[in-house]
């Protein structure tokens, strides 16, 4: 269980009133644009926490720093992220396990862990392009 600090309070409220994955530096510094005192490290240091308990979920960007987001469903899932604007939706895991396991055990693989999510273009993006 995580001992519930001002910090990491702070940082689960605001991850809870975002939808997207974000940096651990875009959330300091919507939180520092709030007005709050938080450091980076300790941004980072709460992220780290939060992703070992399992109250978060990480992926990683194009450039390999780690985005968060915490997810509605506690369930194991993927998500359909956008590469333009971050709109995030998440996508049941089930056809993604079946696979898995199969490829797996093709392969005489045992204790198979993943993670599988998929990039593209959302259609809000899509239609800004076209008018754009």
């Amino acid at each position: 269980m995580l001992r519930m600090t001002r910090q990491r309070s702070a940082v689960q409220e605001l991850l809870d009133r975002t939808d997207d994955f974000r940096s651990a530096q875009q959330l300091h510094e919507d939180l520092r644009a709030s007005g709050s005192s938080i450091g980076l490290a300790t941004v980072y240091r709460t992220l780290q926490s939060l992703a070992e308990a399992d109250a978060v979920d990480v992926l990683r960007g194009d450039d390999g720093e780690a985005l968060y987001r915490r997810c509605a469903r506690e369930s194991h899932h993927h998500h359909l992220v956008c590469k333009h604007c971050g709109r995030t939706v998440e996508v049941e895991g089930a056809p993604v396990e079946r696979w898995a396991d199969k490829v797996a055990e093709e392969n005489g693989f045992v204790d198979v862990d993943h993670t599988a999510e998929l990039f593209g273009t959302c259609g809000r993006c899509v239609g800004h392009q076209r008018t754009g």
